[in-house]
């Protein structure tokens, strides 16, 4: 006999060893899993959620740029402004939004005046996925310019 032979376990016991390591590695493999599974969800759903609401800031703050833009023009008023705004949103979806000119009328304002405009929705409304479990919040975009 060979010295190999000798110290070798029989072929069954080495399979039966075996199969048990790997039906051992299974089920840790399961219970990592299931460890890790809610941790990976929140991660994308949360990385989702944070993803629409920083479309929704950037909109407003589009909107509300523009609707400056346009207001400040010499001869327009703050419909025109509001118009242009308003088409952005309702062209990127964004559901209850307020257009506000808090300063009052820009066609009223003098040359070198403040024209003000505030772009509000609520994040609940804007939600995709989690709206209706989170507490709503109404985010807000204010931009200042000067009348030309």
């Amino acid at each position: 006999m060979h010295l190999t032979q000798r110290h070798a376990r029989p072929l069954r016991q080495r399979l039966n060893g075996n199969a048990s390591r790997r039906r051992n590695r299974r089920g840790a493999a399961a219970v990592e899993f299931a460890v890790c599974l809610p941790i990976l969800v929140l991660l994308v759903f949360g990385s989702i959620e944070a993803s629409c609401m920083i479309f929704l800031k950037q909109t407003l703050s589009v909107a509300a740029y523009e609707a400056t833009r346009v207001a400040i023009r010499d001869g327009r008023a703050n419909a025109d402004g509001e118009r242009s705004a308003r088409q952005i949103l309702e062209g990127r979806s964004v559901n209850g939004f307020d257009i506000r000119f808090p300063n009052g009328e820009a066609l009223d304002a003098d040359r070198g005046a403040e024209v003000v405009v505030e772009v509000s929705a609520p994040s609940a409304a804007n939600s995709p996925l989690i709206g209706q479990f989170v507490a709503d919040r109404v985010l807000t975009a204010r931009v200042v310019m000067i009348k030309q």
